[in-house]
Order: C-alpha cells, then structure tokens, then sequence
C-alpha cells in the first residue's frame, strides 16, 4: 500500500484503555498517518477483527487483563495476514521484548519513547508493502513457469537450449524429445554426444556447426532413434550473446518432418514410375515401328525367296543354289522371330490365348537369348517330351519366358547354371504333394484328369514351368516385395516390371507363380499353368498343298512398293486376279470406278490412313466386303472401336504364300457360309 494517503491505513489496536488507543492514533495522525482503528481486548473481539475486517497494521499492549501481546501474534499468524506486529507498551522487559521479536513480533516501542512510533510503523509498513510485491512478483514467475512448462509439454516441437562458452554442453531438452528423438530429455541433456550418436553419421557434423556457429534457416537433420527408426527433423536456431557479442548459447527448436519427407520420396519415385511407364511407352512405339519396316523387308526376302525355290526344281543339277535359298529362308524365318521377340518385349502384341506348346517357347527364348546370355552362363534346357499344352497368350508366355531369364541371368553376375525346366503335374501328384522332379509325362492326359475341374482349380492338372540360377538369391525381406509393380533392386537399369507384369500373366492363365530362393543356393521360379484339354496332334507328313484361286478378283492395298509387288505375284502365279493400289486414296477411287472385288487384302499401318479406316470406307460401297489385314505391327491400326460390316482376318508378316494362299481360302469361304 502506498503510506501517507487517506484512509488506506487502516489500524487494529490490542489495549483495553481507550485513552490509550486515541494517544497512540493522536501520534500517528500527527506523524503526517492517515489512520483509521479499531480497538480490540479480548481474544474473540482480535480473532473477529482480523477476519471479516483484516488491518493493515496491529499495535499490541503487551499485557491486557486476560489477554496478552503473545496470544495476539499467534491470532494474527494464524490469520494467515503478513501486516507489521508492533508492541508498544510502558512495562515489557528487554528480554520479554526478544522473546516477542523471536516470535515474530517487527518492533516494541515502549510509551515513554512515543517518538519511535511513527518511524517504526512507516518502516514496517514500507517492509510489508515490499513483501507483497515479492510474492505478487513471485506468483506471477511462478504462473508465468507452469504456462511455459504446459506449452512445452504440449508443444510437438522439441526445443532446446547448447551453452557455447567455455565448453559445449546441451542444458535443456523440452518433453517433446522424448516423442521425436525416443530419449527422455534428461538423458540428452550434458555431454553432446550423446545427441550426436543418434543424428546420422553423415549429419553430425552439420549439427555441431549449427551450434556452434548458429545461422538463420531450416536445417534437414536425420535421426536415428534407439528403436531403429528412422526420423527426419527441420531445426531452426538463434544465437545468445553475451555484453561483448560474443555468442554463449544457442537456442532452437526441433520439428519432425518425416511424414512430409517420406511423402516426398513416394511421390518423387511415383514420378520417375511414371516417367519409367512412359520411356517404356516411347521405346515400345519405336519398336513396333521399327519391327513394321523390318517385317516388311523380311516379307519380301522371304517370299521371293519361296519363290526362288518354286522356280528351281529338287532334282536340278545345282543344289548348292537351292541350299543357299533354304538358308536365306531360314535366316529370313529367325529373323522374324527376333522381330516377334521385339514386339513381346514392347508389348505391342494383341492378347490372344491359344494353345501353346511350351517347350516350342522355350526352345525359342534359348535361340534367341543364348548369345545374349553370355559364355560363363551354362544353359541348360531340360523339356520333358509329350509336354501338355497349355492355354495362353504365346506373346505374354514368350515374354515372360524373357523376363526370368533375364532376372536369372543378373543374379549371376560371375557365371553359373541357368536351368529352364518343364514337367507335367497330374492332379493326382498335386493333391499327393508329389516331387518335383518326377517325370510325370505318361499316359494321363489332361483332358481325362480335370474332369469336372473349374478354370484355375488347383484340383486340375497343370504343366509346371521352372527357371533356376546358381546366382547370390534372394534376400528374405526381398522376397515378399518381388511380385510388387515397380519394386526392383537395380534401379539403374531395371523397371520393376518384370515379375509383377508376370504375375499377372500367370494368374490371369488361371496359374500360379512361386519363388523359392534359400540363402546362398540361387534362385528357382516355379510356374504352374493349368493343362489345356487334350487334343491329338496330326500325324507327321508332308504339307497339303495350298488351295490356288478360282479367278476371284483380289484388291491389293500395300504402300511398300516391294511388298507389294511380291504380292502381287504370289497371287498371280496362284489362280487370283489382282488389282492393286498404293495408298488407301487410291483404294477409294478404284472402289468408284466400274468393277467387282471378291476380297480386299490390306496392309494395317499406312502414313494416311490406317487398314481398318480403309475397311470401314469400302464397306460403305461394298457391304460385307471379306477384309484380310496383313501387318507384323497391329497396335495403333487395330483400334479398341474398329467395328468390322464384313468378314475379317489378320494375317501376320512376314508370311509365306502358303500362309497367305491359306487365310485367304479361309476368309472367302467364310464370306460364302
């Protein structure tokens, strides 16, 4: 309270004189106090006053009829009140006045030095009013302290406080630590290194210079937690400096941010999955185009040289002449299987499951992949003979074929044994759990065996397909991300879609795929694909010739000048009349001149306008027009909406004329139905 204004001093005085009590208040008033009082003398009447009308001051007679000075203070100390005690009194001793002071009586004055009593209470209500303040400024910390120790236990931040000088030494750790760091905040407070051993080796450096030599800015910091996580924190940081500018402290906070980095890493390897999806994209597109222009110049090397052949009779005298042309049509035939193997791998063939002979797969992946396969790589092929058939896509068998060698071939970067195994599995050894290496290739046919058995029941029989390296293998926490699309462990060159792609492949076949890699002893991919149902295989003999033409008149639409001429031939020399166009424009303005055509037989990619859009406009002038497409590359010709008005086929080039003699019987006789 401030002294000297009136009426804040407000007065309770112990005495059972009153006299005595309007002397004492005469003397403060006079003393420049502005003073209010009430007069107490009995316990009851002090207890009363110091509750419901608390003082600022109380002045005791030491000694009062039934009731003392001493029983006074203890009212008021258990008023729990911190107001200044003073004993004025004309009888107490000095050591009675010792005691009281001991008790916690602030002064005595005795009456006949009255002159004391002004400068006493002044001082002692100076005293008091400096306590208040204390404890207000001490409730206010202490308030101010527990705020800040609620934001910091609730605060996701970790903040921190290093002191630089004289040595380095971490003070203080906010609760937040134990959260992101997974330490108590007691335990990496002291000696830094403890910190230290839990940033990433690479980072520790950079967190001690940030320290040490505080600068503005977010600093990315990698943590290892006791638990083997792994965290990533931004931390911001001030320096304290001392009167000369030297920097003492350091202060900061720790954020973690591994949600938003491991965000940012999945959507950095989405894009390169996308950019991966789109180079996969462009290169398919360049080798279908590429297989387009060389399936067109095998077309022509290999029917000029059937015809070469057909104009050189067996028995003539030269027979290294015929033997040259069997090879070059060998070489013509290889050539189109590479070109074939161009287009599995670019995905640009159509799916159409047939039955395939695997073995006819495997035996053509070897020839194709042997050389590519490399001299310390033994390749062994081990067929079982009278191989069931199986239901699928040749193009997606071929290429998953390539797939599993080649991921075989790159476990054994040193050398090894590549091992490429087919075997029949009767319903009844995979119901017995009968050994793999069992030759199952009796006499049960499966056609007999999956009787009653659903598309995909592993009831039925199945043809079991294996390829085995004596590479480094698999890891386990490798193997059960294998089948995911875009997982691969050669980021470099390979695009995590070659086991996910087979995957589907197989499961699509109503087949399953495994993988079984033990430590240190390679790898063996196992794939089962149901049985097709049986079906005898002709007897072997020589060809039946091709039906020739009956004089039918064929429109023959190329843009390749040879391929077309070489067609032109094939189907002159065999009974058909042909006209021929170079361009899909001068198909159309044939089609308005006079003239009846028996079929249309048309390439698929032409520069103007594709061989499905030619068909679409020539059925508007001849309805029901039998179409034979010829392309080695369908996509981007066949589309998704072609709707056919007449009879179709597709053959694919390169062809021989007996191929094409074949489809085109084919399709007029169905044209006829």
């Amino acid at each position: 309270m401030s002294v000297g204004t009136a009426p804040e001093l407000r007065l309770l005085i112990c005495d059972d004189s009153d006299d005595d009590a309007v002397l004492l208040v005469r003397h403060l008033r006079r003393g420049g106090l502005s003073v209010e009082y009430e007069r107490a003398q009995t316990a009851a009447d002090v207890a009363g006053a110091l509750r419901d009308r608390p003082p600022d001051l109380v002045i005791s007679d030491y000694v009062m009829p039934g009731f003392t000075a001493e029983e006074a203070l203890k009212l008021l100390h258990a008023s729990g009140l911190d107001v200044p005690f003073i004993v004025v009194s004309g009888l107490i001793g000095e050591e009675s006045a010792v005691t009281l002071m001991r008790a916690g009586a602030h002064d005595f004055v005795l009456k006949g030095r009255m002159v004391r009593l002004v400068p006493v209470v002044r001082r002692e209500l100076t005293q008091a009013h400096a306590r208040r303040e204390r404890r207000a400024a001490e409730e206010a910390l202490r308030v101010s302290e527990e705020r800040f120790r609620q934001l910091t236990e609730r605060i996701p931040d970790a903040l921190f406080r290093v002191r630089i000088h004289p040595t380095l030494d971490v003070e203080y750790f906010s609760p937040a630590a134990s959260v992101i760091l997974g330490r108590d905040p007691e335990e990496l407070c002291g000696d830094p290194e403890t910190v230290f051993s839990l940033v990433a080796p690479g980072d520790r450096a950079l967190l001690r210079q940030s320290w040490e030599t505080p600068v503005p800015g977010p600093l990315t910091i990698r943590w290892r937690r006791s638990d083997g996580a792994k965290v990533w924190t931004e931390q911001r940081v001030v320096a304290l400096s001392d009167a000369e500018g030297r920097t003492v402290a350091t202060e900061g906070i720790l954020r973690d941010i591994t949600d938003q980095v491991q965000a940012s890493a999945e959507r950095e390897s989405l894009e390169q999955q996308l950019h991966q999806v789109e180079r996969l994209d462009s290169l398919g597109r360049l080798a279908g185009g590429i297989a387009h222009d060389f399936n067109n110049l095998l077309a022509v090397i290999l029917g000029h040289t059937e015809l070469a052949l057909a104009d050189s009779p067996e028995d003539t005298a030269d027979d290294g002449v015929r033997a040259n042309l069997r090879l070059v049509r060998q070489l013509a035939e290889r050539g189109a299987g590479l070109t074939r193997q161009l287009l599995v791998f670019s995905r640009q063939e159509a799916v159409a499951p047939e039955i395939v002979d695997v073995n006819e797969a495997v035996a053509l992946t070897e020839k194709v992949l042997h050389g590519a396969i490399g001299e310390d790589v033994e390749f062994v092929a081990d067929l079982a003979p009278d191989l069931w058939r199986v239901m699928i896509d040749r193009s997606e068998l071929e290429r998953l074929l390539l797939n599993l060698v080649v991921n075989a071939r790159k476990a054994m970067p040193d050398g090894g044994c590549l091992t490429i195994r087919t075997r029949n599995v009767p319903a009844t050894e995979r119901e017995a759990g009968g050994e793999p290496g069992e030759d199952q290739s009796g006499d049960n046919q499966p056609g007999e065996s999956r009787t009653g058995a659903e598309p995909g029941a592993d009831t039925g029989p199945r043809v079991r397909l294996s390829v085995a390296d004596t590479g480094i293998g698999i890891g386990e926490n490798i193997v059960e991300h294998v089948f995911e699309p875009f997982f691969t462990t050669d980021p470099a060159t390979g695009t995590g879609l070659g086991l996910s792609t087979a995957h589907g492949v197989v499961t699509a076949a109503g087949g399953s795929i495994t993988i079984d890699s033990p430590p240190g002893a390679g790898t063996t991919v196992q794939v089962d694909l149901p049985a097709a149902p049986y079906a005898a295989s002709p007897a072997p003999g020589p060809e039946p010739a091709p039906p020739h033409g009956r004089g039918q008149t064929v429109l023959v639409v190329e843009d390749d000048h040879d391929v077309r001429e070489l067609v032109i031939v094939m189907l002159s020399r065999s009974g058909y009349k042909v006209v021929a166009a170079s361009s899909p424009e001068a198909a159309l303005a044939l089609a308005e001149t006079p003239g009846r055509y028996d079929v249309m037989l048309t390439d698929v990619v032409m520069p103007e306008m594709s061989g499905t859009a030619l068909a679409q406009r020539m059925w508007a002038r001849y309805p029901e027009l039998p179409v034979l497409l010829m392309s080695g590359y369908t996509a981007g010709g066949l589309s998704e909406g072609f709707a056919p008005r007449g009879p179709v086929a597709l053959i694919r080039k390169p062809f021989t004329t007996a191929a094409l003699l074949t489809a085109l019987n084919q399709l007029l006789r169905s044209a006829h139905r």
